[in-house]
């Protein structure tokens, strides 16, 4: 399915090279080209836990995302903005994508007061009555700077009954269309320079409310599209299947956004189903529990049975991590809570994700990408 439409000027997506459903693309912004597939670190309040910018950019990162709701809140959006910008406040200067803050309004569950005109709740930092609205999603992302700015939208949780999600499905396609306006009104630019607006696709794991969906999404022609409310506790196998179906009816040649996804088996079924940019805090956040991404699976530094191991966690693996430290060692940072262990096994992690997800792109451009997702998840238990 490829159609002309509203690409935003400065942003242009290609895809590459193709292996079944799997996309090897480039997204090219103002600030740089990305490569796709492409794994996305989180800096929820603006920076990637324990990392320095240019170890990510070293290590092979080519877009970062922020969230809009925390830096909204704090320190908010007008200080970032009188500080430079969002790039200049992560000391970032490559893409940067900032979430719409939906997702965090949302979680607040039954604190949250949801309705056409948006989302009233209680802030977590002060307890004060905030209201995000659309306007106020795509306003705020424009003072914050990203190159890469995505629509408000309701995102039901996975046991959400039928009627709650076609209502999430209705709402977000108001919002699609009210968070657009607001973007025209400023050209498509922040106070940074340009922006590309995406929208996001809701529907659970409802098969004809995600067509209802993407047709709405469609209609509205943005110049990439998300698929959003999946891994939020739904099946894994009912996830893929979505995800197939969504994907397979958005527009070939605009870019492909899986929300919230980082689990190496799971980075390479979405890619295997079309997807060409996915994000998750996972790989930061099991580090800061001990725990890193090895070939067999995810490896546990808390057991007792590493104390005394000189191996590496991983022989194949150039970051500093492996190529410096024992898991013992790695163990005793850990065990005692020290920052290196936890920023040794933030880089690892997130080295381990590049190279999969580069390997992955290298497997589809040579036209055997089944063959690399099968021999990367024969022993992974994920």
């Amino acid at each position: 399915m490829s159609r002309p439409g509203s690409v935003q000027a400065g942003f242009q997506f290609s895809v590459q090279a193709s292996d079944g459903n799997a996309r090897a693309g480039v997204l090219r912004t103002p600030r740089g080209e990305i490569e796709t597939p492409c794994f996305m670190p989180v800096g929820t309040k603006g920076t990637v836990k324990g990392m320095r910018p240019k170890m990510l950019r070293d290590m092979g990162a080519g877009i970062l995302l922020a969230n809009t709701y925390h830096l909204a809140m704090r320190p908010g959006s007008d200080v970032v903005a009188s500080l430079g910008g969002l790039h200049r406040f992560m000391g970032w200067d490559g893409p940067l994508l900032t979430d719409s803050g939906g997702f965090q309004v949302f979680s607040l569950g039954s604190t949250a007061k949801i309705d056409d005109q948006g989302v009233t709740f209680r802030s977590v930092y002060d307890g004060a009555r905030e209201v995000f609205t659309p306007e106020r999603a795509i306003q705020e992302q424009q003072a914050l700077g990203a190159d890469i700015i995505m629509c408000f939208d309701e995102c039901p949780p996975g046991g959400a009954n039928r009627e709650a999600v076609a209502e999430a499905v209705r709402r977000t396609g108001l919002w699609g269309e009210r968070c657009l306006a607001v973007h025209h009104e400023a050209a498509g630019c922040g106070t940074d320079g340009p922006q590309m607006l995406i929208g996001i696709v809701q529907g659970g794991v409802h098969a004809d409310l995600r067509r209802e969906s993407v047709e709405r999404m469609l209609d509205l022609d943005f110049p990439g599209y998300a698929i959003g409310g999946l891994s939020v506790g739904e099946e894994r196998r009912q996830m893929l299947d979505v995800t197939e179906d969504t994907a397979k009816r958005l527009p070939h040649d605009r870019v492909r956004y899986f929300m919230g996804i980082g689990d190496p088996g799971g980075l390479l079924e979405v890619i295997r189903r079309g997807v060409d940019i996915f994000d998750c805090v996972l790989p930061t956040r099991v580090a800061r529990t001990g725990s890193a991404f090895v070939p067999e699976g995810k490896m546990n530094l808390k057991n007792a049975i590493h104390a005394e191991s000189r191996e590496p966690l991983d022989r194949d693996c150039p970051c500093t991590a492996c190529s410096s430290f024992s898991r013992g060692t790695l163990r005793h940072l850990v065990m005692q809570k020290e920052i290196l262990g936890l920023e040794l096994l933030t880089e690892h992690n997130l080295t381990y994700l590049f190279r999969l997800v580069r390997g992955a792109r290298r497997a589809i451009v040579e036209n055997r990408f089944a063959e690399y997702a099968r021999q990367e998840t024969a022993s992974h238990p994920w």
